[in-house]
Formats: C-alpha cells, sequence, structure tokens
C-alpha cells in the first residue's frame, strides 16, 4: 500500500464475517472503496466448541453483531459517505443502534480531529424485522470483564460474595491484566484480539486516527464468548458517572467513555437480547454506583492493592509503558487517586502509588480539570467533577491531609466559591439510577455494596 487519501475515499464496506467452532476463531473482513481487504481476528480459548443448531445460530448472530461494531476501528481512517454491508441484510432498529454507536462513540475522535459527523453516518437496511431471538439454553455463569483497574475487581469480589460463578475474562496481551486476574483465584478466560495489520499501514499514510468506543467492541466478543462457551450473563463494571461526558463550549458535551454510560449499556442489552439469545443478559454491577462510590467499596479491602492500575498508560497499543503500575501524570492516576484517599488511610495510599499526587504542585492544572475549574473535564474515564470536588472538601476535614498543597489550595481558593451542599460527599454514596442489573443477581449483591 503505497498510499491513502482519506479525502477521496466514497465507501466502507462490511465485506464478511465468519466463527469456526472447531479452533473458537472468528475473522472480521473489511475494505475501503475496491481497496485491499482488512481481516481482524479474534480467538476464544477452548474450542473446539461443540453446538447445537440453536446455539450455532445465536453464534452466528453474535459474529455478525461483532463485525459490524468492530468495524468502527476501520471505519474511522476515512470516515466516507457510504456504509455497505456485504454480509447479510440488517434491519432498521439494528441500524439505528450502529448509527448511535458510531456518532456517539466516535465524538471525542471527531472533536479532536475537527470533523462533524452527523447526517454523515447512516447504515443501510433492509424493510422487513429480523426474527426474535430464542432462548439458547445458556448456563447460570458470568463472564466478567477484567481491566486490572478497582472497579472490576469490585465486581468480582461482589459477584464471588454473592455465589454467582464469576469467569474472569479479558480481551488482549496485557501482563497486568492477566497478573490481577490470577489473584482473584477464579477460573478466566482470555480471549485474542488481531486488529488488521493495514490499519497500522493506513495510520501511517495518514488516515484519520483517535478514540474508538472500545468498550462497546469489547463488549460484543464478550457476548460471542457467552454464546459458545454456554454463560448466561456479560457482566461489565461501569459506574453512573460514566454517562456522563466533557462540556465543551461551542461544541456541547463529548463523553470519553459513551459506550460505558447507560445509553450504550442499555441499547446493546437490548439487542442482544432480540438478536441473539433472549436469555443471555448483558449489564453493569456497578451501574447505581458513583466513582466514589466505588472506591470505598475498593478500599475496604487490601488484596489487590500490589496489583491492580487503573492508568491507561499501561494499556496503550503503541508508545511508551509506565515503568511502575502508576505514572502519575495523567488524568486517571490524579482521579484514582483522590478518589480513594477519604477512604484509604494515607500511607497505605501512597504506598500503592508511591508518591503523594495530592502534595505536588505541579500537578495543579490536571486535578483543575477534574474539579470543571478552569477547564474541562479530561477525555478519559474519571468520575463527575462533584465527586471529585466532595472528595478534595473531605479532605480538607483531616489533618493528615489539610496541609497537602492541593488540598490546601483547594480550601483557601476554590471551596468558597462553592455551596455546601455541593461539597458533601455522603450524598454522592447512594445507590441509585437505572440498571439491567438481573433481580436475583441485585438481591444477592445490594448488600455487599
Amino acid at each position: 500500500m503505497m498510499e491513502f487519501d482519506r479525502t477521496s475515499v466514497a465507501r466502507f464496506r462490511f465485506v464478511s464475517h465468519s466463527f469456526d467452532t472447531e479452533t473458537g476463531e472468528a475473522k472480521l473482513a473489511y475494505a475501503f472503496d475496491d481497496g485491499p481487504l482488512m481481516v481482524e481476528t479474534v480467538v476464544i480459548p477452548g474450542a473446539p466448541f461443540n453446538l447445537d443448531a440453536t446455539r450455532r445460530k445465536a453464534a452466528e448472530a453474535a459474529t455478525q453483531l461483532l463485525h459490524l461494531i468492530a468495524g468502527v476501528s476501520y471505519y474511522k481512517a476515512a470516515v466516507p459517505p457510504e456504509i455497505t454491508i456485504e454480509s447479510g441484510a440488517i434491519d432498521a432498529d439494528l441500524a439505528r443502534f450502529l448509527d448511535s454507536v458510531y456518532l456517539n462513540g466516535l465524538g471525542e475522535f471527531a472533536y479532536r480531529n475537527g470533523l462533524d459527523l452527523h447526517g454523515r453516518i447512516a447504515f443501510p437496511h433492509a424493510a422487513e424485522s429480523a426474527p426474535a431471538a430464542v432462548d439458547a439454553g445458556l448456563a447460570e455463569r458470568a463472564l466478567v470483564a477484567i481491566g486490572g483497574g478497582k472497579d472490576s475487581l469490585v465486581s468480582i469480589e461482589a459477584l464471588r460474595d454473592a455465589g454467582v460463578n464469576p469467569v474472569v475474562s479479558w480481551v488482549g496481551g496485557s501482563q497486568l491484566i492477566a497478573t490481577c486476574a490470577a489473584r482473584t483465584g477464579l477460573p478466566t478466560l482470555n480471549i485474542t484480539r488481531q486488529l488488521a495489520p493495514e490499519l497500522f499501514e493506513l495510520n501511517r499514510l495518514g488516515a484519520w486516527n483517535g478514540h474508538i468506543p472500545v468498550t462497546a467492541v469489547n463488549s460484543a466478543i464478550l457476548v460471542l464468548a457467552a454464546i459458545v462457551t454456554g454463560a448466561n450473563q456479560v457482566v461489565f463494571s461501569n459506574e453512573r458517572s460514566a454517562s456522563y461526558g466533557s462540556l465543551i463550549e461551542g461544541t456541547g458535551e463529548v463523553n470519553h467513555q459513551w459506550s460505558k454510560g447507560w445509553a450504550f449499556e442499555s441499547a446493546f442489552a437490548d439487542i442482544v437480547r432480540k438478536r441473539v439469545a433472549a436469555d443471555l443478559r448483558y449489564y453493569s454491577l456497578l451501574r447505581p454506583l458513583s466513582e466514589l462510590a466505588v472506591a470505598r467499596q475498593f478500599a475496604r479491602t487490601d488484596k489487590y492493592d500490589a496489583w491492580f492500575s487503573s492508568c491507561n498508560r499501561n494499556f496503550h497499543l503503541l508508545g511508551e509503558k509506565p515503568t511502575q503500575r502508576w505514572c502519575g501524570v495523567c488524568p486517571k492516576c490524579h482521579f484514582v487517586f483522590l478518589a480513594l484517599a477519604p477512604f484509604m488511610a494515607k500511607t497505605r495510599l501512597v504506598s500503592i502509588f508511591g508518591r503523594n499526587l495530592l502534595d505536588d504542585e505541579s500537578q495543579i492544572e490536571g486535578y483543575d480539570a477534574l474539579l470543571e475549574y478552569r477547564n474541562h473535564k479530561p477525555f478519559e474515564c474519571v468520575g463527575e467533577a462533584k465527586e471529585s470536588r466532595a472528595a478534595l472538601a473531605a479532605l480538607t476535614q483531616r489533618s493528615e491531609w489539610d496541609e497537602d498543597a492541593l488540598v490546601a489550595r483547594f480550601a483557601r481558593e476554590i471551596a468558597p466559591q462553592l455551596a455546601a451542599e455541593d461539597l458533601s460527599i455522603e450524598s454522592l454514596l447512594t445507590l441509585e439510577g437505572e440498571h439491567g442489573i438481573p433481580a436475583h443477581v441485585w438481591e444477592k449483591v445490594r448488600a455487599h455494596f
């Protein structure tokens, strides 16, 4: 491939998809115009899979759904005005869902690249509705996504406590996640995803690049894995704060973690039940919790202190990785340190991170963004500004923290501008809001939280 002119591309093609029960390998093929095929490979361990006719049909539906969602990684390289699906027609409901996933999931990508995708993304569809999915005969077992951070570990321990059988599952080759998963002592499922090498070449040649809704892709991968391994639940660990994005002046809301929010979760769960398997439930166990409530829950055990990391620099596909588990300078490090501080002994928290981020004036700009003070919320998976304000307000009342540089500055400069009710941490620790947790699971885990 000698050149790539992203502006001259007219069409993005979903060419074909397949799943081999003998090898556990899914192949997803895409192309621009009449260009070369870009083939992504996903491998689910445990093959061969002996599927009856009903489960085989569900696996085909899950593979098609994965093909359509994972295409976002390739579509973004040129964002052409036309989309064609050569691998089987879809109906209007699924097309509307995909339009939403691509438009909202590429919100940050579009903003950073100065693009307007409104009215540009239109999945073609047939007039007829797809037949409703039936029960696939799945067993009472949960594939629980683990990312190596505090949230998924809170979910895993809650489900273990509730007597649900979690299979700790992840996509990719992160050694940090593998180590964390092993620390749980539970069964594991490590799925391989290999992006088409042509995509990296396109990026080198000037393709559009940027953030994609990776949680949407991983959700679709785990749905396929649940079907072929016979599990009736796919569980993520996205809290209610994920539904709120960054408010950009002149642009509006841009949500870096849109595919972790309730809008995606509820729509995707509905698509899975209607199109893949009626007895497969997709949900986030932490949806009724704030980030602070999750942090409080995590702080109750030190089992993972030396193992977990929420620093996203550990998980970048390309570029330098931090030499320690926490880089200490990114928005995730800033927020997780702050969220844990009200619920954890200072010595323990500083030991986890290797330093005190709240006594370092070079971190002021990063923390101001978390507070939405003279800046907007970072494009990262961090809590709402009100959570950061409440956490800092709580620390101003504690002698072990109140003299630290950023805590003292907050008390002196920022807190006087805020109403007292905006600084209360207790109101942010309640269980509330919509969620899709099955009733029998929620009854068991609610007491845990």
